[in-house]
């Protein structure tokens, strides 16, 4: 099979071309040994399957960063048939550092000249003809990947490159007479040395006067010595650094290059972007702008997937659980414990939590849309100086948005830290942000007690988290990191741009199949568990219809509860789903609906129906729902204006009806039987702030040590429990309860 990889600079467009390259025919996992992501796709060129690999995003071939060590290694250990240098055609110098460093390792390069719309928009002309000249005779094709143009012609450079495994003419920088000197007599060395043949001598020599030291690995001791005799010549001889004369003849080098083959009109003054970051990155404006947007985005997930949650609630609810209790019926298992552990068990469970993919769908189509129009990185360039007075880096704001998504590669996201104690601080504070597997919990709980104004709860609980993680990053770095130093922050901002469909549709897509398949996996299993649980009884002898309370699962939930009553949710019910959710926050859904509505709704006998009526009814809702959230896309401005005191504007009610009360679920009739509105908000505050998933907390060990895991969950634990028990009470005192 022929390997072609991707590489790049961040935002450079690689990952767009990635994407358009192979589809759905994608593998997301992390590099043997690393935490960073490793993608890898699949796509048919003229009869030949092809393996295309996205390398991490890279400034050089350096080893500075996990990214870049990734990206080198690969390059050595794999030797894969072609390599698309991905470049963006507006900031060509600085991306053509890294061209530079793999036409020294002499690997088949082409390069995809990205963005080349964004080129021409600042008045930018690039001659191809001249850049390939100058890089040898590579292939040079202009591209526009979010618009997929260029890529007919990027494809069948690939394969003619991995074919003939062609090699560009070699190019190489005049690094001074100093330096060549150097060079020469390594390589020299180098080329003696049979182990060491794989390697391109003069590359490796060049990665040796650099002084990266994780190379010695690869090297004897005696090639070590001899660079470190050689980087102590130059210094002497030039009173510079090598590494430092390196880079500064590449740039010069460089230089000349875009000077031959680019043509600049005359400045004309600020580009599209920058009038625009003019308000969305200014340092107070940026500040509101961001907190409106995450505003909308919250009332996006919470009440626009509202319908579409109710329909699917419909169907797993009544035809799913009417079909399957039927099929068991013809196979002669109706009424027997079968039947109970599929419908009590995996379709109260399960299902339970498949009704929310709606919510999740609407979330991620959100954050897709912020991060493909170049948004996300100003949010983290206008939140800096706030994490900068936290005593944080700038960067520790972006694992934490990515904890929005998920706790766990927010959590390995912190490797993009250079502060071990950064590192620390900022996995920690991650699992405050309320991840994407809690948000199923408030929606429930605020749509049975809040109705429309569900999107608020949301939003507090966001903001609660993030408040609580401050007041942690104040506590740890005041007492127990005080002698930390904040670094600067330099980030590269993409310009804006048009979301690109495919790419939004890819991300959404596999960050929902994730949560479908851990429904079919981890919560299948915790609702298989669950229901064995509730089946032991304990005290009672009887092991045919045991009551929830009775059983094994509300026996341990009944030692938990008391500790729990000062928060206003003191029974074991709420107790047994807190349990559960130490396993994945979706479990906290699936064991409600077992142990609130399991019972009942078996109870209950379900009206007759026929297969096409069922059908029909699933067809009639599916139209209802759209309609509905048509109406709530629109309703999203005025919900967003009436905020405003003294502002009353009309909501758009396409259907006209007078209030949806009639849609309720079981569980939430349940939940509202059980919890007071208030207790129902501190029961969410500790849904937020408690101990995370098992998986993040093994993340946590894994990055940090046993300790840090340990430290990190008694915190969790505590703060919780006083933040939820504050809530209530002081409710109570303000005569809210």
């Amino acid at each position: 099979m022929v390997t072609i990889c991707l590489a790049g600079n961040p935002n450079a467009g690689k990952s767009t071309i990635f994407n358009a390259l192979t589809g759905a025919r994608q593998h997301v996992g992390n590099w043997p040994g690393k935490t960073v992501e490793k993608k890898e796709g699949r796509l048919w060129l003229d009869g030949q399957e092809i393996a295309v690999v996205d390398l991490p995003g890279a400034y050089s071939l350096s080893a500075f960063s996990a990214e870049e060590t990734i990206t080198r290694d690969f390059l050595l250990d794999a030797q894969p048939d072609a390599v698309v240098a991905v470049v963006d055609a507006a900031n060509l110098e600085r991306n053509l550092y890294l061209v530079l460093q793999l036409l020294e390792m002499r690997v088949p390069l082409m390069i995809a000249l990205n963005m080349s719309d964004v080129a021409e928009s600042r008045q930018i002309h690039i001659h191809r003809e001249r850049l390939a000249e100058r890089l040898g005779g590579l292939p040079v094709i202009s591209m526009i990947g979010s618009r997929e143009i260029g890529l007919d012609a990027l494809k069948e450079a690939m394969v003619q490159v991995a074919r003939r495994r062609v090699k560009a003419a070699p190019v190489y920088a005049d690094l001074g007479p100093a330096v060549e000197s150097e060079i020469a007599a390594l390589c020299s060395l180098i080329e003696a040395d049979a182990n060491l043949r794989l390697y391109p001598a003069r590359w490796l020599a060049i990665k040796l006067l650099e002084g990266e030291d994780d190379l010695g690995t690869r090297i004897g001791p005696a090639l070590a010595a001899a660079a470190a005799a050689a980087r102590d010549r130059i210094a002497a001889e030039t009173g510079e650094d090598a590494d430092t004369l390196i880079a500064d003849a590449r740039y010069r080098f460089l230089g000349g290059i875009v000077s031959y083959a680019v043509t600049r009109a005359a400045a004309d003054g600020l580009t599209f972007s920058d009038r625009i970051d003019r308000v969305l990155a200014h340092r107070r404006w940026g500040v509101l702008v961001f907190l409106a947007l995450m505003w909308v985005v919250f009332q996006f997930t919470a009440n626009v997937s509202a319908p579409l949650l109710d329909w699917v609630d419909g169907i797993i609810a009544g035809p799913v659980t009417r079909w399957a209790a039927a099929l068991l019926g013809v196979v002669g298992l109706g009424g027997s414990w079968v039947e109970s552990l599929v419908v009590d068990g995996i379709i109260a469970g399960v299902g339970g939590v498949l009704v929310f993919v709606p919510v999740l769908f609407s979330l991620y189509v959100a954050l897709a849309v912020l991060e493909d129009s170049g948004y996300m990185a100003r949010a983290a360039l206008v939140m800096d100086r706030f994490m900068q007075r936290l005593g944080l880096h700038g960067k520790s704001f972006l694992p934490m948005l990515v904890g929005f998504g998920c706790n766990v590669p927010g959590i390995y996201a912190t490797r993009t830290l250079e502060n071990p104690d950064d590192r620390k601080i900022t996995a920690f504070l991650t699992t405050f942000m309320s991840c994407g597997a809690r948000l199923p919990v408030y929606v429930v709980f605020g749509s049975a007690f809040f109705g429309a104004a569900s999107g608020g709860l949301v939003f507090g609980l966001y903001a609660l988290g993030v408040g609580v993680a401050v007041l942690t990053s104040l506590l740890l770095t005041r007492l127990v990191f005080r002698s930390k130093t904040a670094a600067p922050f330099v980030i590269e901002l993409p310009p804006y741009r048009l979301p690109n469909p495919k790419t939004v549709g890819l991300y959404v897509w596999s960050n929902t199949a994730r949560f479908i398949h851990n429904a079919g996996t981890v919560i299948l299993a915790a609702s298989v568990v669950i229901w064995l649980l509730l089946a032991i009884p304990v005290g009672t002898g009887q092991f045919a219809n045991v009551a929830p309370g009775d059983s094994l699962f509300g026996a341990t939930s009944r030692v938990i509860a008391p500790a729990l009553a000062p928060a206003g949710f003191g029974q074991w019910e709420a107790a047994s789903s807190l349990m559960a959710g130490f396993v994945a926050k979706e479990v906290v859904i699936a064991s409600m609906n077992q142990v609130y509505t399991g019972a009942d709704e078996a109870d209950e006998p379900e009206p007759p129906s026929t297969l096409g009526e069922d059908l029909a009814g699933i067809v009639t809702g599916l139209g209802e729902a759209v309609v509905l959230t048509g109406q709530e896309i629109v309703n999203i401005v005025p919900r967003t204006l009436n905020i405003i005191p003294g502002l009353n504007v009309p909501e758009a009610n396409f259907l006209g009806r007078a209030d949806d009360a009639g849609s309720d679920s079981a569980l939430q009739s349940a939940l509202r039987a059980a919890f007071t509105p208030l207790a129902a908000v501190a029961f969410n505050v500790f849904i937020l702030l408690y101990v995370p998933c098992m998986a993040t907390v093994a993340a946590m060990r894994q990055e940090f040590g046993a300790r840090w895991m340990l430290a990190q969950v008694a915190y969790t634990l505590v703060v919780a429990w006083l933040a939820a028990v504050l809530v209530y009470q002081g409710g109570l005192l303000l005569g809210l309860g």
